[in-house]
């Protein structure tokens, strides 16, 4: 018989183990992690899918997209290595075809990524080989010469496999004899034909007609050295790629204090109801959307941001050189185009950074340039309209956030924070490239995949208190919750129940137009199944309108509503 197919799946999968984690490692000695080709799979992933389907992952599983996707990516290398392993123990061909289609499609992923180099197609090489090379080890141990009992494995089945027993060499001690059956599959003799200490198994033929037996023992033990090896070259990888270098650095972080402070916050302006959206949100629960499947780890004394194109004088500049700038601090919320009415993808922070209209002005804009096509560090692209940030609103090259220096998430060392339109066409994190261009020449990374290339923020509001399906008391009820309308500002909160007639809600203070507005209101509830609703009216008289869309091409529109029991 050969090496059970069990056995082989279980090689396939700790080979493939070792393949990641050698990739990892040598991705992390180098200091590209996304040159791990799990991570450029999944970038690729991400690239290809229809916007659908990236807007049915966002909207399942939130900000655990990336690691659904990941996790995703792995189960199916788990998968075809398991496969692979099984074909392997009849045909060693296989398990080196199967690694090295393996490593063609991670090197086919990783090179086409933008910004890769040759080199980067290194880490998925060596990983590939690796694999190769631990699934031959691993079967090749599986499998050892037959043994018995007193024997030393001196006796056992003639080369044509028949019954009878092999001479031993001459002057040797004479071997125990094989009887038929023994060693076939599933004959086992509890200690040997003489009672000895160890058991039968079956036996296999090696190449040149010589027999050998499958050793489960020595299997699971190279498995389990394998597995060791796979999690610790991952780990050391992960520790290698940056992410500690760039934390520290991070840490060392000196920010200046702003030439423009932010405004004092007006009393009032946070209601501090239990249940209610902060007026800041804290950095830890800010929201997360965004295309990186691993982290960049930008070093900022490595950071320089490149301004070029249709202007009159390319800039660069370091992070030293931004932070020596006059900064500006203010309140600004961001919103994500993908969240749905009352969704959760939005949230107010105190920025620190420098005006992007001052550095654009340093470059000396053309005058028919409409668009700015910013680069992030990991090639991420997104579209600004220039009249937008050089209207005077505080669009920020933002290098803090809630006094201090911007999380790795949020992009650090620089990101950018532009005051009334949709993240996509406005926020880049880990930003290092403005190219001034024009929209009839360049599209941005979602443009092409069917979203809008101008994505205003529209005016919403949201109930957070009670939440939909609340069972509540009768009696005296607090209704609360948030709007925005960025850059214009909120103006009025109205708020009704069973579709009954609109009540002007009490408004919160707020230091702005480009933040959102808390706002609450009483309810006697009655006994009963209710539905309430929202509306907002901006500072300019615009209501927000009743119509239902889906938030592609350019957000979401309609009426938050939830429905809640009263007893």
């Amino acid at each position: 018989m050969t090496v059970p197919p069990w056995a082989g799946a279980l090689a396939g999968l700790v080979s493939g183990g070792v393949a990641l984690g050698v990739a990892q490692l040598v991705a992390g000695v180098g200091g590209a992690p996304a040159a791990f080709p799990v991570v450029a799979v999944g970038d690729a992933a991400v690239d290809l899918a229809p916007a659908p389907v990236k807007d049915f992952a966002i909207n399942t599983f939130g900000e655990n997209d990336k690691t659904v996707l990941v996790a995703g990516v792995l189960v199916v290398l788990a998968a075809v290595a398991a496969v692979i392993g099984v074909s392997a123990r009849r045909a060693p061909a296989a398990g080196y075809a199967g690694f090295g289609l393996f490593g063609a499609i991670g090197v086919l992923a990783v090179v086409t990524r933008p910004d890769t180099r040759l080199l980067d197609a290194v880490p998925t090489v060596l990983g590939a080989l690796a694999g190769a090379w631990a699934l031959t080890w691993l079967l090749r141990r599986a499998t050892g010469p037959v043994a018995r009992a007193g024997a030393a494995g001196s006796g056992g089945l003639s080369p044509a496999g028949s019954a009878e027993p092999i001479s031993p060499p001459p002057g040797s001690a004479p071997a125990e004899p094989v009887f038929p059956g023994a060693g076939e599959p599933g004959h086992e003799v509890e200690g040997g034909f003489g009672g000895g200490a160890e058991a039968e198994r079956p036996t296999v033929m090696r190449a040149g007609g010589r027999a050998a037996t499958f050793d489960r023992r020595r299997l699971l033990t190279g498995a389990a050295g394998g597995a060791v090896v796979a999690g610790a070259a991952a780990v050391l990888g992960q520790q290698l790629g940056g992410r500690r270098a760039v934390n520290a650095a991070r840490g060392g972080v000196r920010l200046p204090a702003p030439a423009t402070p932010a405004r004092p916050l007006p009393a009032g302006t946070d209601l501090r109801i239990g249940g209610l959206s902060p007026f800041v949100t804290p950095n830890g629960d800010f929201y997360r959307v965004d295309t990186a499947i691993v982290v960049p780890q930008v070093d900022p004394r490595d950071w320089v941001l490149r301004v070029h194109g249709m202007v009159d004088r390319p800039v660069e500049l370091t992070y030293a050189d931004l932070l020596k700038l006059p900064l500006t601090e203010t309140y600004v919320t961001l919103a994500c185009v993908s969240n749905e009415v009352g969704g959760p993808y939005v949230g107010n922070a105190r920025w620190l950074g420098a005006r992007m209209a001052d550095v654009l002005r340093r470059a000396g804009l053309r005058s028919d340039a409409d668009m700015l096509l910013s680069t992030s560090a990991d090639g991420f692209t997104c579209g600004t309209p220039v009249d937008v940030v050089m209207d005077g609103r505080d669009a920020l090259f933002a290098v803090a956030m809630n006094g201090e220096a911007l999380p790795l998430e949020h992009g650090f060392p620089v990101r950018q924070v532009v005051p009334g339109l949709y993240g996509y066409v406005s926020a880049t994190k880990w930003v290092v490239d403005i190219k001034v261009t024009r929209f009839d020449v360049d599209q941005a990374y979602w443009t092409p995949r069917g979203w809008s290339a101008k994505g205003p923020v529209k005016t919403q509001s949201r109930i957070d208190v009670p939440r939909s399906g609340d069972s509540l008391k009768a009696g005296a009820t607090t209704i609360a919750g948030v709007a925005w309308a960025q850059h214009v500002g909120v103006a009025a909160v109205e708020v009704r129940v069973d579709r009954g007639q609109w009540r002007q809600a009490r408004l919160a203070q707020t230091p702005g137009p480009d933040t959102w507005r808390q706002w609450v209101i009483d309810w006697a509830a009655t006994p009963g199944r209710h539905t309430i609703e929202v509306r907002a009216t901006d500072a300019s008289g615009r209501t927000q309108t009743e119509q239902v869309a889906p938030p592609a091409p350019d957000g979401a529109t309609g009426w938050h509503s939830i429905t809640v029991d009263v007893a």
